[in-house]
């Protein structure tokens, strides 16, 4: 019998949970509750986090999961692995349906940087005005450079102060357009982008603007995770979930 733990928060994960939802699968959808207002999904759904992997091996046993679908941020890294672990802990198989990269082409100026501290130390001396498209998690850190000014775009309205002095902030949704992108950055006068390396098509339009203003961008590169079954398309995730099961694939 296949029931499916989708993790979710992605536009991949939705997109699966709509293909799930259509073939009538048996899934529940999870969503860790970042978001104030996360998208409807057409399955079962649940919000809140687990109680690290131990809670998470508990819950996969109560619940008689069958599958686990990894389809997290590919910055949540703590999630990730987190299932890792618990899905060994449960003997259940897991399968990440993760975004390939971005790559840099003709025209990018990215500088390529491991982590928050090392994109905090690759900012500029000088006062720079800065789209810091990282969400709101990570913060704190840039405080240190306290001579910028930051351009945030969040999806939820700030529920208190932010950490930096020098902020406005753009509450919208993904995703993104180009053209729209490029009018924002012109539009705040923004001379250097600093994102994180998530991948995908719905978040990749301000780097395309920024090729198109000839901005520079600081690209935070993916943590790294311990080896694990990666699916690029809902299509392998479908294969993954077939293993022992009929999903009429």
């Amino acid at each position: 019998m296949t029931r499916v733990l989708l993790l979710g928060g992605t536009s991949e994960a939705s997109q699966l949970a709509r293909e799930l939802a259509a073939r009538r699968v048996d899934a529940i959808f999870s969503y860790a509750g970042r978001t104030a207002a996360p998208l409807p999904q057409p399955l079962p759904t649940r919000t809140g986090g687990f109680g690290g992997s131990e809670g998470l091996a508990r819950f996969l046993r109560a619940e008689a999961i069958s599958h686990v679908v990894d389809a997290t941020h590919p910055f949540a890294a703590q999630m990730s692995r987190n299932a890792l672990a618990a899905c060994a802990a449960a003997g259940v198989p897991l399968c990440a349906f993760e975004r390939a990269p971005w790559t840099a082409g003709p025209g990018d100026d990215w500088r390529h940087v491991p982590d928050i501290p090392a994109a905090v130390a690759a900012l500029p001396e000088s006062p720079a005005r800065v789209f810091l498209a990282i969400g709101r998690q990570t913060l704190a850190p840039f405080a240190a450079r306290p001579q910028h000014h930051y351009l945030l775009r969040l999806v939820d309205p700030p529920a208190g102060p932010l950490p930096l002095p020098d902020v406005a902030v753009v509450i919208a949704r993904g995703p993104f357009t180009r053209a729209a992108d490029e009018a924002l950055l012109a539009a705040h006068g923004i001379g250097l982008v600093v994102a994180k390396n998530a991948g995908g098509a719905g978040a990749r339009a301000k780097l395309d603007a920024a090729r198109a203003l000839g901005l520079p961008v600081i690209l935070i590169d993916r943590p790294a995770l311990p080896p694990r079954r990666i699916a690029r398309t809902v299509g392998e995730v479908l294969d993954f979930l077939a293993h022992r099961a009929d999903l009429g694939v």
